[in-house]
C-alpha cells in the first residue's frame, strides 16, 4: 500500500517535536496494509538497534518493541524455561506468511490492540509489563492486561512509545496449556485461552483473548472446580465484551471459551 499522504520519514534517533499526523513505524505490516489518510510523517524505529530479546540477571525477559515474530520464535527455541513452548504456540497463532513473520513486531502487535493479537495473548498470560516512554522522556510501566483496554484501544498517550515488554522470571517458570480456535483452517483466532500453573504456590492463571475485546486474566490461589471457573469467567466478562465480527459470533466465542478453559483446568491438574 502506498501511503500517499505521508510526506516525510524521520529517523527515530534524531530528536524532533511530535506533531499531528505522526506515527511510529516498526515493521510496517499494519501501516502499509491499508490507507492511513491522517498520517503525514512516519518516525522510523528500525535503526534504533534495540537488542531484540534480553535475559536479565534476575531471570526476567525483556522483549524490545521492535523484536520481530521470527526473531522471538528463534530465541524461544533455545530458552530453557517451563513456559518456552508457549512462545512458539503464540507465534504460530499468527498463521502468517514468512514475510509477515520477518517484519511484524511484538510492539506493533500490542499497539494494534486487536483481540486476536497473539503477542497480547503471550505477554498477558506471562504477567508482561509494558515500558512506555513519553515525548518528554517520562517513563511509566503498565501491565499488558491493562494496556489493551478494548478492540483497537490501548493505554497509550499521543506520541508515547512502547519501548519493551518484560516478562518476570517466575512467570517463565510456570507450566502452561494453550488452546486456540478459528472458524476455518488458516483463519484469524476467534478464541485463545492460556493457562499457567505456578509450581511454587500452586496458583493458576487463566488468560482469555481473541474471544473478548480485551485480555481477561483470571487468577486462582488454587486450581478451581469446573463450576468456579465458569462462574469466574461469567463475572469477569460483561455481555458486551464478547467480541463480535466476521471471525465468530459472541455466542460461539463464549461457548468455546468455557470449553477450552475447562480443558486447560483438567490438563494442568494431571
Amino acid at each position: 500500500m502506498d501511503l500517499n499522504t505521508v510526506v516525510e520519514i524521520r529517523d527515530a534517533r534524531d530528536p524532533s517535536p511530535w506533531r499531528p499526523g505522526d506515527a511510529w513505524l516498526g515493521g510496517g505490516t499494519y501501516l502499509f496494509s491499508e490507507p492511513q489518510p491522517r498520517l503525514r510523517r512516519l518516525v522510523d524505529l528500525s535503526r534504533t538497534d534495540w537488542e531484540p530479546v534480553r535475559r536479565h540477571p534476575d531471570g526476567s525477559l525483556e522483549i524490545a518493541a521492535t523484536c520481530t515474530i521470527a526473531r522471538l520464535s528463534r530465541f524461544a527455541k533455545g530458552l530453557s524455561v517451563q513456559a518456552a513452548p508457549l512462545f512458539e504456540q503464540c507465534c504460530r497463532a499468527f498463521l502468517a506468511s514468512f514475510k509477515i513473520w520477518n517484519m511484524a513486531t511484538v510492539g506493533g502487535n500490542l499497539c494494534n490492540a486487536l483481540p486476536a493479537g497473539p503477542m497480547i495473548s503471550l505477554t498477558a498470560a506471562l504477567d508482561g509489563e509494558c515500558l512506555l516512554v513519553a515525548q518528554d522522556g517520562v517513563r511509566r510501566r503498565v501491565r499488558v492486561a491493562d494496556f489493551v483496554t478494548g478492540a483497537g484501544r490501548k493505554d497509550l498517550a499521543e506520541g508515547e512509545l512502547l519501548r519493551s515488554v518484560t516478562l518476570p522470571s517466575r512467570a517463565l517458570d510456570r507450566r502452561t496449556a494453550f488452546r486456540q480456535a478459528s472458524l476455518y483452517g488458516l483463519g484469524r483466532s476467534g478464541v485463545l485461552v492460556i493457562g499457567a500453573l505456578d509450581a511454587l504456590d500452586g496458583s493458576l492463571a487463566v488468560t482469555v483473548t481473541a474471544s473478548t475485546v480485551r485480555p481477561i486474566r483470571l487468577w486462582f490461589p488454587l486450581p478451581p472446580t469446573a463450576g468456579a471457573l465458569r462462574a469466574a469467567i461469567d463475572a469477569a466478562v460483561a455481555d458486551d465484551e464478547w467480541f463480535d465480527d466476521i471471525h465468530g459470533l459472541p455466542e460461539w466465542r463464549r461457548h468455546m471459551t468455557y470449553r477450552y478453559a475447562e480443558e486447560i483446568r483438567k490438563e494442568v491438574l494431571r
